[in-house]
C-alpha cells in the first residue's frame, strides 16, 4: 500500500492510501457476483495469486436476487434465446447467450448444490422455493475462489491513468483521510441500471461508463414495469385483485398490430400488473416516444376474436341474458363491469339486445382500449431498458472497445428480457465471459 493525493467528492485534496488489485468488479449483483466468481476460478485454475475484489454499495448483498421470482428466484427459464430480449441487436445478444446457455447455468448451481426445478410456465426454481439458497451459493462460491467483496464501498468515480501495471483507479465516495483507493489492472462495470434503487441501482454505472468514453443509449427507461390506468379505464382500476389470462396488445397510430403478450393479468388499484402487463411495458414506452398515438388493448379472452363474441351474443343458445351468456367466458366480477361500462344490464335478455349494444360488448371484451397514462417508475421496475451499448463491446470478452482494460456486464447493457428469469440469464452469460477474459488477460496461460 501507498501514499498518495486524491480529491475526495467535497473536492478537497486529501492523502490517501492506494491498495493494488488484478481485478475490480464495481457491482455485486448477479452479473457482478458472476464476474467474480469466474475471474476468481480461472486464477485459480492457473495458480495464480492475482487479486479480485468486488465492490458494492449496499450494506446487504443481493437485493434483487432476494425479491426474485416473489422471493423464491427465478434463475433462468427452460428456453433462452434473443427472441426474447430488446435493446441490442438480436445477433449481438445471441453471441453472448450461447457462450453460457441454460444447461451450463443448471449444472453451474448444481456444482453448487442448488437444485433447479421447472415449473409449468418454463421458470427455474431452487427446489427450496428459497432466494437466499442462490445468494448464499454465490457469496460462498466468491469466497472459496479467494473473490474479496467489500461492501458498503460505494464508487464515486473510475479513471484511468498512465500508470502501465494498474492504470485504473476506483475512488471511493466518500471524505475519509483513511480511506483507500484501490488500483486495478482490469475492471469489470456490473453496477446494475436503474430499476430497484433501493437496491442500490440508481444510475451511477451510467455516469462511469461515460466518463471512462462510452455513451449511452438517447432513452434509459423503466422495463417489466407495472402501467397505470387513466379515468376512461376506472371500471379495470375498480377490479383491484382480479387476476385471469389474458393479452395486452401494442399497436401503431395507424392500427397496425406492433406486438402482443398473452399471460396472467392482474388488475389493481393503479392500473394493471401482471406477466403479460410486465412484458409489453417497455414496447409500450419505446412506441409512445416514437409515435404518440400507439395504444394498448386488453383481450380478456385470449384467441377469441371480436366476431366470434359477438356472434356469440347474437344467439340466444348462448343463455337467456347478457350476463349469462358472458359468464361462459369470464369471471362475474368482469362481466358485470363490462355491462356497466357498456351501458347494457347484466340481465338484460339476449334476444332483445340491439346491434350496437351487442357489438360494443364484443369491442370491450376483446379489443379493450386502455388508457393508460404512464408507468410506475424505476421504484417498481425489474429491469431497465436501455444502457450502454453492446456495439461499444467486444462481445467475446466483453471488453470495451473505447477503453481497454474495461469490460462490462449485466443490466448495465442495453440489454433487457421478458420476464421469467432471462434477465438472470443475461446476468450469469455476460458475467461468466466478463469475469473469464479479464482473469485471462492478467494471468495468461503457461
Amino acid at each position: 500500500m501507498i501514499r498518495a493525493k486524491t480529491t475526495s467528492t467535497t473536492g478537497v485534496s486529501c492523502s490517501v492510501i492506494e491498495e493494488r488489485c488484478d481485478i475490480a468488479v464495481v457491482g455485486a449483483g448477479a452479473a457482478g457476483l458472476f464476474a467474480a466468481i469466474w475471474a476468481g476460478r480461472v486464477l485459480q485454475d492457473r495458480g495464480s495469486s492475482g487479486r479480485v475484489v468486488a465492490l458494492d454499495g449496499a450494506k446487504k448483498l443481493g437485493a434483487k436476487i432476494l425479491v426474485a421470482g416473489g422471493g423464491r428466484c427465478n434463475v433462468t427459464h427452460h428456453a433462452v434465446d434473443e427472441s426474447a430480449y430488446a435493446g441490442s441487436s438480436r445477433n449481438a445478444i445471441k453471441q453472448v447467450l450461447r457462450r453460457f446457455g441454460v444447461e451450463q447455468t443448471v449444472g453451474f448451481f448444481d456444482e453448487l448444490g442448488v437444485e433447479l426445478k421447472r415449473e409449468e410456465t418454463g421458470k427455474l426454481f431452487p427446489v427450496t422455493d428459497d432466494a437466499h439458497t442462490v445468494l448464499n451459493a454465490l457469496l460462498r462460491e466468491a469466497h472459496d475462489v479467494g473473490a474479496e467483496l467489500r461492501h458498503p464501498w460505494r464508487v464515486a468515480y473510475v479513471r484511468r491513468s498512465d500508470d502501465a501495471e494498474h492504470p485504473f483507479q476506483i475512488v471511493p465516495e466518500i471524505a475519509d483521510p483513511d480511506a483507500r483507493v484501490l488500483r486495478a489492472r482490469r475492471v469489470i462495470l456490473a453496477t446494475g441500471g436503474m430499476a430497484l434503487p433501493r437496491s442500490g441501482s440508481d444510475g451511477q454505472g451510467y455516469t462511469i461508463a461515460r466518463d471512462l468514453g462510452h455513451t449511452t443509449t438517447s432513452r434509459i427507461v423503466p422495463a417489466l414495469v407495472p402501467l397505470l390506468l387513466g379515468d376512461r379505464s376506472a371500471f379495470i382500476k375498480q377490479l383491484s385483485g382480479l387476476t385471469l389470462p389474458a393479452t395486452i396488445e401494442l399497436a401503431s397510430s395507424t392500427g397496425k398490430k406492433l406486438t402482443s403478450f398473452t399471460n396472467s393479468t392482474l388488475c389493481t388499484h393503479f392500473g394493471l400488473s401482471g406477466p403479460s402487463v410486465l412484458d409489453i411495458s417497455r414496447y409500450w414506452t419505446e412506441a409512445r416516444h416514437a409515435d404518440a398515438g400507439a395504444t394498448l388493448t386488453i383481450n380478456w379472452v385470449p384467441g377469441k376474436t371480436t366476431e366470434a363474441v359477438d356472434l356469440l351474443l347474437a344467439s340466444t343458445a348462448a343463455g337467456p341474458t347478457v350476463g349469462r351468456a358472458l359468464l361462459t367466458m369470464l369471471p362475474e366480477r368482469l362481466v358485470r363491469a363490462v355491462c356497466e361500462r357498456a351501458g347494457v344490464e347484466f340481465a338484460h335478455p339476449i334476444a332483445q339486445l340491439k346491434r350496437e349494444s351487442r357489438r360494443t360488448l364484443a369491442v370491450l371484451v376483446t379489443r379493450c382500449p386502455l388508457d393508460v397514462t404512464g408507468d410506475r417508475g424505476f421504484t417498481f421496475a425489474e429491469v431497465t431498458a436501455g444502457g450502454v451499448p453492446l456495439s461499444e463491446i467486444q462481445l467475446t470478452t466483453m471488453e470495451s472497445r473505447v477503453c481497454p482494460g474495461l469490460h462490462l456486464c449485466g443490466e448495465i447493457c442495453d440489454v433487457d428480457g421478458r420476464i421469467g428469469g432471462f434477465n438472470f440469464q443475461w446476468a450469469w452469460a455476460s458475467g461468466y465471459i466478463a469475469g473469464q477474459a479479464a482473469a485471462a488477460a492478467v494471468a495468461p496461460a503457461q
